[in-house]
Order: C-alpha cells, then structure tokens, then sequence
C-alpha cells in the first residue's frame, strides 16, 4: 500500500481514481475549479475515466472493487464543481487583484488570468462562465476573474449551476456509456490510449468555443455590412439634401436676372 501510494501519479486520472474513488474526483472538482493550484489537475479525462469506473466493465478496466457509484458521481460531482466556482469568485471579489499580483512560476503565469479576461470580455459574464468549464486552465482562472471585474454573486451561481451541469454529468455520461465500447475494443489497456482520449475530449470540449467564434465573428460580419449601407443611406441622404438646397437656391437666381 505504501509503494503504491508513492508511485502514485496525481496527473495520472487512472491513477487517481484507482487510489481515491470518488471521494478523490469530488476533491480534484472542487479544487480545480476553486484553488488557482488546482489547473493542472486532468479534469476532462477524470471525468471520462469516472464515467467508465462507473460502467458494468469498471472492475476488468481498474481492478475489483474500484466501480464508483454513477449517482454519486452524477449528484456530487456538480456539487463540487459548483462550490469550488463559487470559491473562486468570492476570492476574487474578496481580495481583487491582489490575487494575481505575483510574480510567473511553475503554478502562475499571468497569460492565465489575461485569457480569462480576454473570454470573459468577449462573451459577455454569463455565457463565459458556462463555456469556461470545457477549457482547461480557463475553468479555473475565469471564477475569480469574474469576482474581480465585478459579476455579482447571484448571477454568477446561476451559470456556474448551468456549465458545472453540463460540463460534469455531460462527460461522466459519455464515459459511462462509451465504457463497454471501449473495452471490446481495447480491452484493460486503457493506458495506451489514454492521450488520444484525452485528446478527442479536449477536441469535444472546444466544439462550443469553435462554433461561439464562428457565430461572433458572423455577427460582426454582418454589424460592419449593416454600417457600410447605413453609411452609404446616410450619405446619400445627405447628398440628396444639399442637391435639393442647391436647385432651390438656382432658380432664384435666375429669376432676379430675368426680372433685370
């Protein structure tokens, strides 16, 4: 127990699920999303693993005894979430940027806090906080991020609910329902595969970012054409009116000298 303990590998979701059970992913969501340590925790693979760990094919995959209860993993996983988010914004509004006032290391870089801002900015407090939780670093940093720029309470537990809803229970259930696909395929060799797992839900995890990228960027699109044609009316109008003004003024001119 002890050897296995110390070769123990905290980035390692099979590991952690392996030694923890539940009790360790409800920790890991709690301080991913509440503690400015917790970023590097593998939230999104974590995740994916609990819900296989939760599957009738658990124990060939992890080892006997290590299935977790689906419904535990269901009701309490967003919980966490949700309390640790709800942390990180009361620390952000407790303290401000005081927070981030440190300098770069191995666990803070302020590029970190700077991306938070720049999606928090970008789309507006309420759809940042839901769409932060399938960004890693993001879902971490966005909470007090939100604090400090003044999002209050009891809007941002709203949306907290919404995205640690779908962001946790979306994936425990891909997992869970993946899980008897993949050990047809793979067997309990899930190690090997780990990384291009890890990859297709990161590449899942961004879809809604892609595709809010691609809704903005044709709304500006179709702000500036709106602009240029009010321009081009407004002009034009302008136009019309001093051509107005201009004959008005021309046949008076021409009546004087007449009348001369």
């Amino acid at each position: 127990m002890i050897s296995e303990n110390v070769a123990l590998n905290p980035l390692d979701p099979k590991d952690l699920i392996h030694t923890f059970g539940m009790i360790g992913v409800w920790a890991i969501l709690f301080a991913e999303t509440g503690l400015l340590v917790g970023f590097f925790f593998p939230g999104d693979s974590l995740l994916f693993l609990a819900g296989v760990a939760a599957s009738p094919v658990a124990d060939a995959i992890f080892g006997d005894g290590t299935r977790l209860s689906l419904a535990g993993l269901l009701i309490g996983g967003p919980l966490c979430a949700i309390a640790g988010a709800q942390l990180g914004h009361w620390l952000g509004a407790r303290y401000g940027r005081r927070m981030f006032d440190k300098p770069n290391s191995r666990l803070f870089k302020r590029e970190y806090v700077e991306k938070a801002e720049y999606y928090f900015q970008k789309f507006g407090p309420a759809k940042a906080v839901v769409l932060a939780r399938f960004i890693p670093i993001v879902r971490t940093f966005l909470n007090p991020v939100a604090g400090v720029l003044g999002m209050p309470a009891r809007q941002f537990f709203i949306w907290n609910v919404v995205g640690a809803i779908l962001w946790v229970d979306g994936i425990l259930l891909i997992g869970y329902l993946l899980a008897r696909q993949i050990y047809d395929a793979i067997g309990d060799k899930i190690d090997r595969y780990i990384l291009p797992v890890v990859a297709l839900i990161i590449v899942v995890s961004v879809l809604p970012i892609f595709f809010e990228f691609l809704r903005d960027r044709k709304a500006r699109k179709r702000g500036e054409a709106v602009a240029v044609i009010a321009a081009a009316t407004a002009a034009g109008a302008v136009e019309a009116v001093r051509d107005a003004v201009d004959g008005d003024d021309h046949p008076h001119g021409h009546g004087g000298q007449h009348g001369r």
